[in-house]
């Protein structure tokens, strides 16, 4: 158990911290729950943990990655999808025989004798599933302020996340506490609070895929690095026109001391920035030879750069860390069958893989991968793919995980049709847009508990998780979904 300092919480860091909650308003996202939860778990922690966020930009279609599978729900699934067994007659169900390699098998039965398999491309996370149990489903998880049915969502009875539906701010919302345009994520926030908890504090919240609102804060700097390595200054570090000349007097004008204001200031930061990547360089060692992450895999890459990057953490003076890479390519409003299964395939690969990785160096009880999305998709075919959504379902991998028990939240009514008899709360709001039964914060929360935070904190970190640990309309809301050990 670790134990807040009250004597670390400093005036700046409350009053950003006052001012996040005041802006975020409604829903506040997974992005400042984990910046805060890692705070209260690294101040006194002297053990290693990691979490990496995977980020898949699009908004994923649900129906397709966890497919339903039970007879009576894969045939509503089926005609709701429009699906040949052999796609030949346009639709973009998936034939139910082909599920048969990736049928989950909880420990656990289902309500209602459900059943679920993963997208046929996903053999890798569902072999992890069945034979490790390494691999958690939680499904229908989505920004909530609190439990809402269709008819509250409709009359605005409850209060709802801003800008639902809408790719950059729905992006915005997982990974920060703002819609489009917010300029300080989750990652910053962490960085902010945690500058004098690690050795070196850039290495804090690392981002493996450019620059992102996820990693911005107000002092702390996210750390970029490519699939290769530390971003070197090139002008410093090879021959400038074939000129060496030339490469030492450029090192020199950029790293001198300047008794100008600016000049000085640029220098320090260059000079920052070329230590950092000495450090990063140091700590990375070789790369891992082939067939240890998937080759012709851009997600595999980044994911083998984190790996790298946790087997260098005592050069790299870290205790706790945050990672962010992502995938893109998921606004499947057509394609959706000849895409999908590429996406996704190299999602459970690279996924899987990073897994065997942390088995390797002992550390899979320490390090949680976890997905996030722009949102869910239709259930309704348009025609050749889905159109955007709300809930959709998601995948935790790691040692620490308690996959196979169950899978975890409110399996949805498969359907797109309104029904009366379930009191206004059908699980969609309009062709099979489904109205989370799963909050993010309780899925940050779950997350946070696992992290370190004791549960006493977690209200204060998580400002709408005062709204769950309840039972509504028919679903119960846990303030910790079970996922983790």
């Amino acid at each position: 158990m670790y134990l807040l300092k009250p004597e670390l919480h400093t005036r700046r860091a409350f009053l950003r911290r006052s001012g996040h909650l005041a802006l975020a308003g409604s829903a506040l996202p997974i992005a400042l729950n984990l910046a805060t939860m890692a705070e209260a778990a690294a101040q006194t922690a002297t053990d290693y943990k990691a979490l990496v966020c995977v980020f898949l930009y699009g908004g994923n279609d649900y129906a397709n990655t966890v497919v339903t599978h039970d007879d009576a729900s894969y045939n509503a699934y089926a005609a709701i999808r429009g699906g040949a067994a052999d796609q030949s007659g346009g639709g973009i169900a998936l034939p139910k025989a082909a599920l048969t390699p990736t049928l989950l098998q909880p420990t656990l039965a289902l309500p209602d004798s459900r059943q679920y398999a993963l997208h046929p491309a996903m053999t890798a996370l569902a072999n992890l599933y069945n034979t490790e149990g390494k691999v958690a489903v939680q499904l229908n998880v989505g920004p909530l302020v609190e439990p809402i049915t269709r008819v509250q969502y409709q009359t605005r009875a409850k209060k709802i996340p801003p800008k639902l539906f809408s790719h950059n701010d729905q992006q915005s919302t997982w990974q920060s506490s703002s819609p489009e345009g917010s300029i300080v994520g989750w990652g910053g926030n962490l960085g902010d609070l945690m500058l004098a908890q690690n050795t070196n504090s850039l290495f804090t919240c690392m981002s493996v895929s450019g620059n992102a609102v996820f990693l911005s804060g107000d002092t702390a700097l996210q750390y970029q690095v490519g699939t290769g390595g530390a971003v070197k200054i090139n002008a410093i570090n090879g021959n400038v026109y074939g000129s060496s000349s030339v490469r030492a007097a450029m090192a020199q004008l950029l790293t001198q001391a300047s008794g100008h204001t600016l000049e000085s200031e640029y220098c320090r930061v260059t000079q920052r920035a070329i230590t950092a990547e000495g450090s990063i360089t140091s700590a990375i060692g070789a790369a891992y030879p082939a067939g240890v992450f998937p080759a012709d895999n851009n997600l595999a890459s980044q994911l083998a750069m984190v790996a790298r990057l946790i087997r260098g953490r005592g050069t790299l003076g870290a205790r706790r860390q945050v990672f962010f890479v992502s995938m893109g390519g998921f606004d499947l409003h057509d394609n959706l069958i000849a895409n999908q299964p590429g996406l996704l395939g190299r999602v459970s690969e690279a996924m899987a893989a990073f897994h065997r990785e942390m088995k390797v160096q002992g550390l899979s009880d320490q390090v949680t991968q976890f997905t996030a999305s722009d949102f869910g998709r239709t259930l309704a075919s348009n025609g050749d793919g889905s159109d955007h959504g709300w809930g959709g379902h998601h995948f935790v991998v790691g040692g620490a995980v308690k996959g196979k028990d169950k899978i975890y939240g409110t399996a949805p009514v498969v359907s797109i049709n309104n029904n009366p008899a379930l009191a206004g709360y059908d699980g969609h709001v309009g062709q099979g847009r489904l109205i989370p039964s799963t909050s993010v914060d309780q899925y940050a929360a779950t997350l946070a508990s696992w992290f370190g935070v004791p549960d006493a904190e977690l209200a204060g970190i998580l400002p709408n998780l005062k709204n769950f640990g309840v039972t509504a309309n028919g679903i119960d809301y846990p303030r910790n979904l079970g996922f983790m050990a």
